[in-house]
């Protein structure tokens, strides 16, 4: 599984956080050229593809692609 956080769209909203089943995705410490702190997917190998984040994402800023 591969998951890609577009980090210039991503407004920490925290919508994927918040609903990923399996706790994939934390809040980040860096910020994107509009200045909000970015979602990054820090447990990948706990993903069980539900695609969840993605689909919640009002800003479409997460991808997620299957091996």
């Amino acid at each position: 599984m591969k998951i890609n956080v577009v980090k210039e769209r991503c407004k920490s909203c925290g919508y994927c956080i918040k609903f990923c089943p399996k706790n994939v995705l934390e809040l980040g410490t860096e910020v994107n050229s509009k200045g909000y702190e970015y979602v990054q997917a820090v447990r990948v190998e706990d993903c069980v593809g539900c695609c969840i984040c993605g689909r919640m994402c009002p800003d479409g800023a997460i991808e997620i692609y299957k091996d």
